[in-house]
């Protein structure tokens, strides 16, 4: 084993790219979880979309911690990979990545959170129904 086998990095797809605003925030520049949540669920729903060939929502997420604050100017990077495909839902693994303000190397990410979302197949009608699989 190398020593950069034991650097950490984001699995999956990259799905959304986001920058941390000073909207965002509380009063001491730090992004709130909830806003993180809600484009984790966005990524999630892209991905999942994307096997469903169609509409998909949320049904349950998994335990999260959060391993350090996110700060305004923050490049958020929410990456995506389907876990596993069910008759009518995927579970779709998150993970959010940063690069933060004024990071001199600017390859280098930090792990934030990570979460499984089950997401469910929906019809027109909101109905759910089976996940289209694509080969």
């Amino acid at each position: 084993m190398t020593e950069l086998d034991d650097i950490p990095a984001p699995c999956g797809r990259l799905t959304l790219k986001l920058l941390a605003s000073r909207q965002d925030a509380n009063l001491h520049d730090d992004i709130a979880g909830g806003w993180l949540v809600a484009h984790m669920d966005q990524a999630a729903e892209l991905a999942a979309g994307r096997e469903a060939l169609g509409r998909t929502a949320t049904v349950a997420i998994e335990a999260m911690d959060f391993l350090c604050p996110v700060r305004v100017g923050s490049m958020v990077n929410i990456f995506t990979e389907v876990r596993e495909i069910g008759h009518s839902s995927v579970k779709v693994d998150v993970e959010v990545w940063i690069r933060p303000p004024h990071e001199r190397d600017p390859e280098e990410l930090y792990k934030v959170t990570e979460a499984c979302f089950v997401m469910v197949a929906l019809d027109d009608n909101g109905r759910i129904r089976a996940v289209r699989k694509t080969n």
